[in-house]
């Protein structure tokens, strides 16, 4: 079993996509998108949200991100979407170099919360927010540094 993130966006998941899958160099990205599926006759979805995304995963150097848009129409069976620091990403890459790509390339348009370095509990660490507001942590060693903490416990 895998835990993988799931972001939702107010119609905006294709620009999204598109970002997250150049940014972290995709190696498969799969959406579909309302209009894609069949609709209820009795409850057809307005022509403005068919072509947002229901569904969707891009996967890139072994992780996986899903996403979707949360309907207008549906605000009151999922509840409206709150923008900030409801959804993290964490990347765990023991490749500094790409770690630092991928920071780089995430935080066009967004805000550095913290810009990668040496600290006590890894050896490249960071923080930021980017342009769609999903915060993301960057960390090179964080199993290592678990790893040890836990043994220090026993």
């Amino acid at each position: 079993m895998s835990a993988i993130a799931y972001l939702n966006f107010a119609g905006f998941a294709e620009q999204a996509i598109e970002f997250y899958s150049e940014a972290l160099h995709a190696n498969e990205v799969k959406k579909a998108k309302f209009k894609d599926i069949p609709q209820d006759p009795n409850y057809p979805l307005p022509e403005n949200e068919l072509n947002m995304i229901m569904e969707s995963s891009i996967e890139f150097a072994g992780g996986k991100i899903m996403m979707s848009d949360i309907l207008p129409s549906m605000k009151r069976v999922t509840g409206g979407l709150v923008k900030g620091n409801n959804a993290l990403i964490s990347l765990v890459i023991d490749d500094k170099q790409k770690l630092e790509e991928y920071f780089n390339k995430l935080s066009v348009g967004g805000h550095v919360m913290m810009p990668l370095s040496n600290t006590p509990w890894s050896s490249c660490f960071g923080m930021l927010v980017d342009k769609f507001g999903v915060s993301w942590k960057f960390n090179s060693d964080a199993d290592k540094f678990l790893d040890q903490v836990i043994s220090n416990k026993q």
